[in-house]
């Protein structure tokens, strides 16, 4: 397989391709493609949920024995 890549935005669940490779795609009747989508997930906070389920593990983890521990 031969891989193309290109910035694009979705438009009403389709993928807007532009029209310098959408040339090269009608070179033949029919082929077989594998999609993969990565989107911009900036606006997610993935990065909050991960340290408050990082914390949480954390004192999970924390016996009574280690108390010896808090005095150093």
């Amino acid at each position: 397989m031969r891989a193309i890549e290109f910035k694009s935005k979705l438009d009403k669940n389709r993928i807007l391709i532009p029209k310098k490779i959408q040339s090269e795609l009608r070179a033949t009747d029919e082929k077989n493609v594998q999609v993969i989508l990565l989107f911009d997930d900036s606006g997610v906070n993935v990065d909050i949920d991960f340290k408050k389920i990082a914390a949480e593990q954390f004192v999970n983890g924390y016996a009574d024995s280690d108390s010896i521990y808090d005095n150093y």
